[in-house]
């Protein structure tokens, strides 16, 4: 039977109308083998034990599921869940696509990794995945980034990988793709781009939707065996999209199951400080690839912004602009102040710091939550810790 978990993307790597590959035709032919290695190797029992096995023995998985009490009690209304990928190796949910793509690249014969980084969070898994594997790396970030994330720039030169400062536009996340991609159609027969979210032209939003759909399957069945139902609502935040497609996907089918991407309103939806693409882009064609994008009347990106750099793309993945288009999960907008609040709520009321990134899911959940009776529940991935956004947030709150 085919189904909402099982349909999409279709052979030419659509989801409804979004995605493709929107390449020259030489570049089609090597996204179309990346395809076809793809769905060869990670078919094989070898390639699974292997990653299964890193999952538990070296991300820690299965991450665990929190009734976080006090802010419940503190809010109101629905009690609220957190999907703890925050206690992953490498402190975010980026470490489970990693090593599939770096097991994928050696399996492949590849002999360098390339990659950009927003937050860092990605390039740290990517960093630490490679030099688990061993294959070289590389990593693009734009300044104002390699600023702001400070402690993972650390870590990824600390890891080995080559780290690559962006200085061109706005110096962010999609200025570092630009440059990434770049450098990878040098020689793209020998390198892999190793792409950080459900994002980019197809194999690449399928290749990390399946390995982040690990998330879900983990929830649906930890949420089972712990309350005796599903959740009534999955919450989680949305930049290109990995942690919630991760969330979301075990549960696409579920209709009792209300499913919610949060994205960033920056300094507010009515100025030109955000990145909430969904709530106010079009359609359109960014990376290779056709989303809902914020975009001049030419057609070209607008400059975005968002507090939490992991968030601040003017793209989106394909599969989530599909399942916009069909009314299956809602999206909405949290903006800078809101997420502020929320991260200083849950480091002090359950000890938890979670990203900005994450903190994002927080603060709507927050919102829903009190909307909502005592006997509804909600379930947030935590998609990753703060520990890289403590000393920003310090400043910014003169903490």
């Amino acid at each position: 039977m085919t189904t909402l978990t099982t349909a999409m993307p279709d052979e030419k790597g659509y989801f409804g109308e979004y995605g493709g590959q929107i390449l020259p035709p030489p570049m089609i032919e090597i996204m179309n083998q990346i395809n076809d290695a793809y769905d060869e190797v990670t078919q094989t029992k070898a390639f699974q034990d292997e990653l299964n096995e890193l999952y538990a023995d070296y991300v820690g998985r299965p991450s665990p599921i929190y009734f976080a009490r006090r802010l419940t009690d503190k809010i109101g209304g629905a009690r609220i869940f957190l999907k703890r990928e925050d206690l992953n190796h490498t402190g975010a949910h980026k470490i489970n696509h990693c090593l599939g793509e770096a097991l994928l690249a050696k399996h492949m014969g590849k002999t360098k990794v390339l990659a950009e980084t927003g937050a860092g969070q990605h390039g740290v898994a990517l960093a630490t995945a490679c030099a688990l594997v061993g294959i070289d790396c590389e990593i693009h970030m734009g300044e104002v980034d390699i600023v702001k994330e400070h402690p993972n720039v650390t870590k990824m030169k600390i890891l080995g990988c080559k780290l690559v400062p962006v200085s061109r536009g706005t110096q962010t996340l999609k200025d570092a793709v630009d440059s990434a991609f770049e450098e990878y159609m040098k020689d793209p027969v020998n390198f892999f781009y190793a792409i950080g979210s459900v994002v980019g032209p197809h194999p690449f939003p399928k290749i990390v939707r399946d390995f982040q759909s690990i998330v879900g399957k983990e929830a649906r069945e930890q949420f089972m065996a712990k309350e005796g139902k599903l959740p009534d609502t999955l919450i989680a935040c949305v930049g290109g999209g990995s942690n919630a497609i991760g969330l979301f996907t075990a549960f696409l089918d579920d209709e009792s199951v209300k499913m919610i991407g949060v994205e960033p309103a920056g300094k507010g939806l009515d100025t030109d400080q955000h990145a909430a693409t969904m709530s106010k882009g079009s359609k359109g064609a960014i990376h290779g690839f056709e989303c809902y994008n914020l975009q001049d009347d030419e057609g070209n990106p607008l400059p975005v912004y968002s507090i939490a750099s992991g968030l601040d793309y003017p793209g989106v993945g394909p599969q989530h602009c599909h399942l916009k288009d069909i009314k299956r999960v809602q999206y909405e907008a949290i903006d800078d102040k809101e997420c502020l609040d929320a991260f200083m709520q849950l480091s002090r009321l359950e000890g938890i710091i979670p990203a900005l990134e994450s903190a994002h899911a927080i603060a709507y959940a927050m919102k829903l939550a009190k909307t909502m009776s005592n006997d509804e529940t909600i379930l947030v991935n935590l998609s990753g810790r703060g520990d890289k956004d403590a000393d920003f947030v310090a400043d910014k709150l003169s903490l």
